[in-house]
């Protein structure tokens, strides 16, 4: 009997971690044609913390996070794009693991994120945090900690205004 439409886990998974690469090559190419390739990069954390000031950490305990917040990464920042898509060949082994939990309806460990402002990075997740996002997941449960920065300097986490010139 033919049943149609039907996949294996494994091609799904598969299939998934193909359309996310190319979902992440047209937005690296788009950025380029924009002239924008730093826009698509995911914000690094110790370069946030470092312009904003931010110091003095304060755990926070479990939250659910909505993943739109989700800014960057504490240490995987060349892994994934702006919007966590996989920007290495290198992450599919783990995230087609993570992908597979996923389809399962296996329940997956909270990730670590730091916040600062309104802002969140994964310290431990980032696989995690890109398949949710990929399927459309809105909200993450995560550990949080939250680093203070004293207001005043520039923040790179919103996007710069165009000055008017009198």
């Amino acid at each position: 009997m033919l049943v149609v439409g039907y996949i294996s886990l494994e091609e799904q998974v598969n299939k998934d971690f193909g359309l996310a690469r190319r979902k992440a090559l047209l937005r690296r190419m788009g950025a380029r044609l924009r002239r924008a390739a730093s826009s698509d990069r995911l914000l690094c954390f110790d370069e946030v913390r470092t312009i904003l000031g931010a110091m003095g950490r304060l755990y926070r305990g479990r939250r659910t996070v909505p993943l739109g917040k989700i800014a960057g990464s504490v240490g995987r920042c060349s892994d994934f794009d702006r919007a966590f898509l996989p920007a290495r060949a290198s992450v599919g082994t783990r995230w087609k693991s993570v992908d597979r939990a996923f389809h399962r309806g296996e329940e997956l460990p909270p990730v670590s994120l730091y916040k600062i402002d309104d802002s969140y990075f994964v310290l431990d997740g980032n696989h995690r945090v890109s398949v949710a996002r990929y399927h459309g997941i809105e909200r993450i449960d995560a550990d949080v900690t939250e680093f203070h920065a004293p207001r005043g300097n520039p923040s790179p986490l919103e996007p710069t205004r165009p000055r008017t010139i009198a």
